[in-house]
């Protein structure tokens, strides 16, 4: 029979180079950047080793008046910044893939607070970019300008060339760079040559690709990167209208075009609001209006998904940033048949929030992302066992599961014991929330992978006291047994139980969750701020409840920017009705009533309520654990060691961290310096 993937590692040729196959990681951003060369490379390189065939760096500035401090993206301003990118394109060339470099200056986006030169613009306007609401402007770009931009675009290309980059990109997309601000005409109120018409505002791109042909297109391909669809409708550019019409001028002048829509989240939406392959609508006629291969991303996991996306010529690589996060070696088992073993992304964005946290890169499903230099871990890859141990872990929540999954395949005999039934812990509970499915991927692939490893024994409904644990014999023992929310309102806006809280009709998530829901007129107080509060309003007010959803916070969700959904949280819930009161603290319960008070006038209120659902700290289950100290003082353990919630909560990737990381630690001597990993520092 034929293989009916091998389409996907077919060679393909872009301008004068040549793809391996047809797996493309797109530029993503990661929190390392010009900070940390050696951590990137490395992270990199492993993308590579796992077979994607071409492995792009993030946005790349080009000049100090394109500062995005302070993010840390890549740098590209000067022969002094050649060396820290060549160490990545060695380390992608060493396991066979190209390496391309998107070059970008963020116009009207980059605020320069590092540099502190003028932005630059098309016009005369606030910086979009930054932290948010920066009191800054651009300055009106003249001739001279325009001109200088080029010349910078150009210096940056031959260094890049010198560095070995095999592609490079001039980049248009997601709102972030000048030649797209140039395109739209939100930014764009020229009267000369570079506005009006929409030809004119194309002019600086196509000078841009043009001026990169010229500079270095005998030995690299030139790509572009453009948003097709701003989802904007009239007020942006549109795949039915110029997003169409720039490709079709454009159409063979590139190598390469890679599209998508923007801005970036919409590019990077959580799976919460879009499933696999949401963006193929927008990108589907580049096709036809081109010779040149297409890349186009949509958070493909399945290989017959992303076949189907080659053969209906939808596109000619399949492109991938989140997928490749959360499983650098996708390509290699989907070559090798391994399909079970594809660690699919769950489309969380906690890698993103790492970026707009300005930290190094990490990931839910994919614990050893952004530690594979600084702590030496592989994904595919760990030490074996030193010696013959046995160890019991209690709890398969995401810190259970991974610690187990992991010891096992160092070769430890493990006991994994639940106290449910279902394996998981809080995974298994969320992911029946609405939008949350996907995020039962965390459990079913580590309980997949448990299932193959036979030195990993696993005992559901059965929870275990002290004297259980000790009467198992075994020596060590690592406890992950969660933890539950508060029902007293105790949290990040109040040290002190909420007065009348005992006499109310409380919820908490654990009760939601477990099936216990409120009727009737329900408020939602959010003290966590991330997507509990507003997934669980979503339920309630999809179950028939008027819902009230308060929170101290200025916005709803407050965290969940970071991860590029609060406003389309707070659409949905506008949308299904839910009353939202930002800044305003919950004081106070009675009998069918609340009062609020407001965080800065200090005004109070009352609001009518039949039941009130409480999101605020959680509490470490923690008792087994302090239970089981004692007979690790007097020798009847030799190790003792709680990990994730019961240590203390939370996210989930910070759990299946935790997990992982116990793991690799078990049965090692600590790293001499106390530190624990390696840190990239400059001599001075």
């Amino acid at each position: 029979m034929p293989d009916p993937f091998a389409i996907l590692f077919e060679p393909l040729a872009i301008g004068p180079v040549t793809a391996p196959n047809r797996f493309y990681q797109v530029p993503h951003c990661n929190g390392l950047g010009y900070r940390m060369p050696l951590a990137l490379a490395e992270m990199r390189r492993i993308k590579a080793e796992g077979g994607w065939g071409v492995v792009c760096t993030e946005e790349v500035e080009i000049h100090p008046s394109g500062d995005l401090a302070p993010f840390a993206e890549g740098r590209l301003w000067s022969d002094a910044d050649i060396s820290p990118l060549q160490r990545m394109v060695e380390a992608v060339h060493s396991q066979g893939s190209l390496a391309g470099i998107e070059l970008s200056h963020n116009g009207v986006d980059a605020p320069n607070f590092y540099s502190r030169l003028p932005p630059l613009g098309p016009r005369s306007m606030g910086v979009v970019g930054g932290t948010g609401y920066e009191p800054v402007q651009t300055r009106r770009m003249d001739k001279e300008d325009i001109r200088a931009l080029r010349r910078w675009h150009r210096a940056a290309a031959l260094r890049a060339k010198r560095a070995g980059f095999d592609i490079i990109y001039c980049y248009a997309g997601h709102g972030l760079s000048l030649p797209m601000h140039f395109l739209s005409p939100r930014f764009n109120d020229r009267s000369d040559e570079y506005g009006g018409s929409l030809p004119n505002r194309v002019r600086l791109l196509r000078e841009l690709i043009e001026d990169t042909q010229e500079a270095v297109g005998d030995v690299c391909a030139v790509a572009v990167r453009l948003a097709v669809d701003e989802l904007l409708g009239p007020e942006g550019i549109s795949s039915d209208g110029e997003g169409r019409e720039i490709v079709a001028m454009l159409a063979e002048l590139p190598d390469l075009w890679d599209v998508n829509i923007s801005g970036w989240s919409n590019d990077s939406v959580t799976s919460r609001f879009a499933k696999e392959g949401y963006q193929e609508p927008y990108i589907t006629f580049v096709k036809s209006l081109t010779t040149k291969p297409v890349v186009g991303v949509g958070r493909y996991t399945s290989p017959d998904a992303m076949v189907s996306a080659i053969r209906r010529g939808v596109m000619d690589f399949i492109g991938a940033a989140r997928p490749s996060i959360a499983d650098p070696f996708l390509p290699q088992k989907i070559r090798e048949g391994r399909f079970d073993e594809i660690r699919e992304c769950i489309g969380c964005n906690i890698c993103v929030s790492a970026d707009n946290k300005i930290i190094p890169i990490r990931c839910t499903q994919n614990p050893t992302m952004g530690e594979e230099w600084r702590r030496g871990w592989h994904p595919e890859r760990i030490a074996a066992r030193p010696r013959a141990e046995q160890a019991l872990v209690i709890g398969a929540g995401p810190a259970g599961l991974e610690c187990a999954m992991s010891l096992g395949r160092r070769g430890f005999e493990v006991i994994l014991t639940e106290a449910r039934r279902e394996l998981g812990g809080r995974v298994t509970l969320e992911a029946q929330l609405p939008g949350l499915r996907e995020w039962r991927r965390v459990v079913d692939w580590r309980e997949t992978q448990i299932q193959k490893l036979p030195q990993v024994a696993v005992y559901r409904g059965s929870a275990m006291t002290a004297e259980d644990v000790l009467d198992a014999g075994i020596p060590h023992v690592i406890v992950a047994t969660g933890a539950l929310w508060r029902r007293d309102g105790v949290g990040r806006s109040r040290s002190r139980p909420i007065p009348g809280h005992a006499a109310a009709a409380v919820f908490t998530p654990d009760d939601l969750m477990a099936g216990r829901l409120p009727q009737g007129r329900v408020l939602v107080y959010d003290d966590d701020h991330f997507y509990m509060a507003g997934v669980l309003a979503e339920l309630l007010a999809g179950r028939g409840c008027q819902v009230t959803l308060v929170t101290p916070a200025p916005l709803i969700s407050y965290w969940t920017q970071f991860t590029l959904e609060q406003e389309r949280i707070e659409r949905r819930l506008l949308e299904l009705g839910v009353n939202l009161a930002p800044r305003c603290l919950l004081t106070a319960l009675g009998p069918g009533l609340a009062t609020l008070t407001h965080t800065l006038t200090g005004a109070g209120r009352e609001v009518a309520c039949d039941a009130a659902l409480l999101v605020s700290d959680r509490l470490p289950n923690d008792a087994l654990y302090k239970a089981l100290r004692p007979a690790l003082a007097d020798g009847r353990l030799r190790s003792l060691r709680v990990i994730g919630d019961a240590e203390a909560p939370n996210i989930i990737a910070q759990a299946v961290f935790a997990g992982h990381l116990a793991a690799r630690e078990f049965a090692e001597t600590g790293a001499a310096d106390g530190v624990g990993f390696r840190v990239e520092r400059v001599d001075v």
